[in-house]
């Protein structure tokens, strides 16, 4: 996802960074459209340190890319020298990130909270997110429509939570 609002300051993102490192956990809300349909505007993540040895391609990772936390899925990995970067890209992109060196890469997703819902992410996709995927990242008007129609059900579905609380 494009920025992760709680992570704004690098005040923020040194804490987040040492939370994960020690092997702890971090909750972060998602906003941007790079990751459709895997995530979407308003998820909530949680997300736990991981070696480097532990990712593996088809995760999803909170890396830093020119200095911006960014959670995007591992696609590869580059090996030379006995040096390692990951390959991570939007599900919903058509080109890579920049390769991502050890320590930027801050945890791996383990869950992914959605319309009171706990999700627990795929490293593989079915057929049918692949080509949803495909029509997020190439049609802008279809990805338009899509984060349209998203923000409408958040509204109702937070409306009918607000209306059952005080019902």
């Amino acid at each position: 996802m494009r920025e992760m609002s709680n992570l704004r300051t690098s005040v923020q993102l040194g804490m987040a960074a040492e939370i994960l490192s020690a092997g702890g956990k971090i909750r972060l809300r998602a906003f941007g459209s790079s990751m459709l349909p895997t995530l979407w505007p308003g998820d909530l993540l949680t997300i736990e340190g991981a070696s480097c040895r532990a990712v593996v391609p088809g995760d999803l990772v909170l890396v830093l890319v020119n200095q911006r936390p960014l959670v995007h899925r591992v696609r590869g990995k580059l090996e030379h020298d006995g040096l390692v970067r990951w390959i991570t890209r939007g599900d919903a992109v058509p080109q890579c990130d920049p390769a991502v060196w050890p320590q930027d890469l801050l945890g791996r997703v383990s869950s992914i909270e959605r319309d009171r819902r706990v999700i627990i992410p795929r490293r593989q996709f079915s057929r049918a997110a692949q080509v949803l995927a495909w029509m997020l990242c190439h049609g802008e008007i279809f990805r338009r429509i899509c984060l349209r129609l998203h923000s409408l059900r958040q509204s109702r579905g937070q409306q009918q939570a607000s209306e059952d609380g005080n019902g």
